[in-house]
């Protein structure tokens, strides 16, 4: 059904709410209607808030027919990750720990979010406190790829980019940690932007780990995620490592003109550890910049190397601090048989937590411990420095950096759940993009052999979102192709 506004991009939804081609409650409607045609298979949605859902589009409505102006984002359809805390429903982050959990608040993007007239159709799931690359580590259910069912949909955002796939959504919010939208963005075949440190508050995200967390859109279209972007960043007084900088109006960015643009190409990102079909992908798409003008060069990135094991030093250690929070004691998960105060502490959180996140919270608490400080933590925060002197030393050579996203495309469940390294090699690409507080983006740059999707990573200054977005969506005019829509539809 070529006309069903579940296939929709946001912005066309946007304009025909606006436009009164349509109202807010049909477009609400007929995403509802299918979500319950196709999440029995997906199953990306945790909840479906449908009285919510209808109640924001009927407001958007009214608004409408008061001859009010309406906002940005008037009537699109947004999932929400199941970490950003909201009044309404619950805020589990995936994980028996908080199971049943109801925020007193809702996060800063959520409140942006509805004050620029987004309808909420509910959460979407995600690995345990963002801690994965399969969302297989959800406590909650098992979300399949609308291209291939029997597929992962990537991590730790994967209900958020299996809701924007299979057409349940128009818009998704996500979390990156250390790829965690634009993985999940390239295994699904839709568009995830990791904005720069700093850009979008993180008032309202359960924390992973805090240096390395971003909040951002997934989308079917770059220009989309132009315009959520614009909607969500911005100075915010509640989260102190909000940047004291204006919202970024991005959109006057995508002109289609890339006269001067100097693309990079690491020579670390194209080894052996990329799959040749991928590495078949992402120089054609690179030909593209090539055919247009654009200067394409040869860079170095030699910490690259370091990146892995940099990220899983520093991302646990914060994750060991910031999860010590949950002990039962005020909130989340109480072990019934606990009896004394250390029963109750090691009980709630050895059956609260699951396998991963466990692995990850010992692994934090030993880099962090006397003795071991200095020759771990200590050691990869020095490393971090690096890895930024590697990226700023690159952008004196050009605008953009280019590669893969994902070293394949995505891969069966169960392939890769019984050995961590090689899950954690999943992120080999996009980990170092947090570490430098650099945004980065991932869109689809068309099909491997088997009918799953490939992703080309795009990389920026920090702040530069206009000429990363601006880069993004020339390649998306230009790539003379359609990604079409997965099976699932």
């Amino acid at each position: 059904m070529t006309d069903a506004w579940h296939w929709k991009s946001a912005c066309e939804i946007r304009d025909a709410v606006q436009g009164g081609a349509v109202s807010a409650t049909q477009v609400a409607e007929d995403h509802l209607a299918h979500i319950d045609a196709v999440d029995g298979q997906v199953d990306a949605f945790t909840q479906v808030w449908r009285d919510k859902a209808l109640e924001m589009a009927a407001a958007v409505d009214a608004k409408a027919a008061r001859g009010e102006p309406l906002g940005p984002l008037a009537g699109v359809p947004v999932s929400l990750k199941e970490l950003l805390c909201t009044r309404y429903g619950k805020t589990t982050c995936a994980s028996k720990m908080l199971a049943g959990f109801e925020s007193p608040y809702d996060a800063t993007v959520v409140k942006k979010l509805e004050d620029a007239d987004a309808v909420f159709l509910g959460k979407v799931n995600m690995d345990e406190f963002a801690m994965g690359s399969s969302t297989e580590n959800s406590a909650l259910k098992t979300t399949k790829n609308p291209w291939d069912l029997t597929c992962v949909p990537g991590g730790s955002s994967g209900g958020s980019a299996a809701s924007v796939a299979a057409g349940e959504c128009a818009l998704s919010l996500g979390s990156d940690t250390g790829g965690s939208i634009r993985q999940p963005a390239c295994l699904c075949g839709c568009v995830g932007l990791k904005p720069t440190y700093g850009r979008v508050s993180r008032f309202g995200l359960v924390a992973f780990a805090s240096s390395l967390d971003q909040i951002g859109p997934l989308t079917r279209t770059v220009e989309d995620a132009a315009l959520a972007l614009r909607v969500i960043s911005g100075k915010d007084p509640m989260d102190a490592t909000s940047a004291d900088m204006p919202a970024a109006d991005v959109t006057d960015a995508l002109t289609g003109d890339i006269a001067g643009l100097r693309v990079g190409l690491p020579r670390e990102y194209f080894t052996d550890a990329l799959n040749p079909e991928m590495r078949e992908k992402i120089e054609q798409a690179v030909d593209v910049y090539r055919a247009h003008g654009a200067e394409i060069v040869d860079i170095s990135l030699p910490c690259s190397n370091y990146a892995i094991a940099v990220y899983y030093i520093i991302c646990t250690a914060e994750a060991s601090a910031n999860l010590a929070r949950f002990d039962g004691v005020r909130y989340g998960f109480r072990h019934p048989d606990a009896k004394t105060v250390q029963d109750m502490y090691v009980l709630s959180k050895s059956e609260g937590f699951g396998p991963e996140v466990q692995r990850r919270i010992m692994l934090g608490t030993y880099v962090l411990s006397s003795g071991y400080y200095d020759a771990y933590y200590l050691k990869a925060q020095k490393a971090r420095a690096l890895i930024k002197k590697d990226f700023d030393a690159a952008f004196e050579q050009c605008d953009v950096i280019a590669g893969p996203t994902s070293p394949t495309a995505s891969f069966a469940f169960g392939a890769k759940s019984d050995n961590p390294l090689e899950m954690y090699l999943s992120d080999i690409y996009t980990i170092s993009v947090n570490l430098a507080t650099l945004p980065g983006i991932s869109l689809p740059c068309g099909l491997t052999d088997t009918g799953l999707p490939a992703g080309l990573q795009l990389i920026a200054r920090p702040f530069e979102e206009a000429t990363l977005l601006k880069a993004a969506h020339f390649y998306e005019a230009n790539r003379g192709f359609d990604m079409g829509r997965p099976p699932i539809a």
